[in-house]
């Protein structure tokens, strides 16, 4: 697993203590994040939603610098899947 990857799964589960369904981050170039109800780790399992950002994004959006919608309408982070459970997990992240 790379560094990225690492440091993301630890600062995710710090800031998620529990989420009802599951996504996937999809760092470009880096590989997969999984939450579910089971918790952060590292992973391509199939998802609710899956969200995609380089990784440059990706840390602004977990260091506050970057709203997710923001990223997502300004086309720095494209959707595929459940718009719901997406939404449900910027507000985890805010």
């Amino acid at each position: 697993m790379s560094d990225i990857l690492t440091a993301a799964v630890g600062a995710l589960s710090q800031k998620i203590t529990s989420f009802d369904g599951s996504a996937k981050f999809i760092i470009s170039g880096e590989g997969g994040i999984v939450i579910d109800g089971d918790g952060v780790r590292a992973g391509d399992d199939d998802t609710d939603v899956t969200l995609t950002a380089d990784a440059e994004t990706f840390q602004a959006i977990l260091d506050g610098n970057l709203n997710p919608t923001t990223a997502f309408m300004t086309g720095k982070l494209s959707l595929d899947g459940d718009m719901g459970t997406a939404m449900k997990l910027g507000a985890e992240l805010s």
